[in-house]
């Protein structure tokens, strides 16, 4: 009688494609979370002393004897609002997707700043400071 003896398989489990899924996981975690601001107002201050530039497409200006300015045309403080929702309409942008920057000289009083801050903040708009490098000191 030639009664064949069985082969035992041993099951085996690779961890390589585990260990690749938990790699992606963790590299879409550390990516996405970079974009999330804790700042209420979305307001990104860049550093004065950085060489990082930011072009967004709107600018809100105040010179030294409070007018106000969107994109180098001078609007009044009562109709800067408006101005700028029909600026971001005029795009084709939403409000939460624009990016404006304000540009206030040192002698602007901070209450003509934070004015410009509180409709950047109800028109849900992410907003940037401009200021000047610092002078390196050599």
């Amino acid at each position: 009688m030639g009664l064949k003896r069985r082969q035992r398989v041993e099951p085996e489990f690779s961890l390589a494609a585990m260990i690749d899924v938990i790699f992606l996981l963790l590299m879409f975690f550390m990516l996405t979370s970079k974009f999330v601001t804790p700042n209420a107002l979305n307001l990104q201050l860049p550093s004065s002393s950085s060489t990082t530039m930011a072009s967004p497409a709107l600018a809100v200006s105040i010179d030294q004897n409070g007018n106000f300015y969107l994109d180098d045309k001078k609007t009044p403080e009562a109709s800067l609002e408006k101005a700028l929702l029909a600026k971001i309409g005029a795009t084709g942008k939403t409000p939460e997707t624009t990016t404006i920057t304000v540009v206030a000289e040192r002698s602007v009083p901070i209450e003509d700043v934070v004015f410009i801050l509180d409709i950047a903040n109800k028109l849900k708009l992410k907003t940037i400071l401009a200021t000047d490098p610092k002078p390196t000191e050599e």
